[in-house]
């Protein structure tokens, strides 16, 4: 192999490390508080409207809080997620995502954390609005 071969090999196959952030571990990108993952969890105080179900997978883990990118919001608000399989469920900010209804969403990595799902499973949730 010559060495422009090489060269054109190297350049398709070789990639510069990750940035620090991007090999941190979940427990180091979550910059939640204990007060904020309570006050998260707890249950809803006034009424609200089931939005739907969505297939969930986890959004940008550089992006603190809690929050949900999804199709069955059209403007930003205030809402919660709920795991059917565990009961549990977490206060978000709703933020909308262009797409179909039937798309699926991105949740934040301690909302999923919260209401006790993997990183790395696609779990259909239930998405109200507050």
């Amino acid at each position: 192999m010559s060495s422009e071969q090489l060269a054109a090999v190297t350049a398709i196959t070789r990639a510069p490390a990750p940035r620090p952030a991007a090999r941190a571990s979940a427990d180091q990108l979550d910059t939640t508080t204990a007060e904020q993952k309570a006050a998260a969890a707890k249950a809803p105080e006034t009424g609200e409207t089931k939005l739907g179900n969505t297939v969930a997978s986890l959004g940008d883990p550089t992006e603190g809080g809690f929050w949900i990118k999804t199709p069955l919001v059209k403007a930003r608000g205030v809402g919660r997620i709920r795991n059917p399989e565990n009961g549990k469920s977490a206060k978000v900010d709703l933020i909308p995502l262009d797409g179909p209804a039937s798309a699926g969403s991105q949740v934040s990595l301690p909302a999923l954390q919260l209401i006790g799902v993997s990183l790395t499973d696609l779990p259909t949730i239930e998405v109200f609005k507050s």
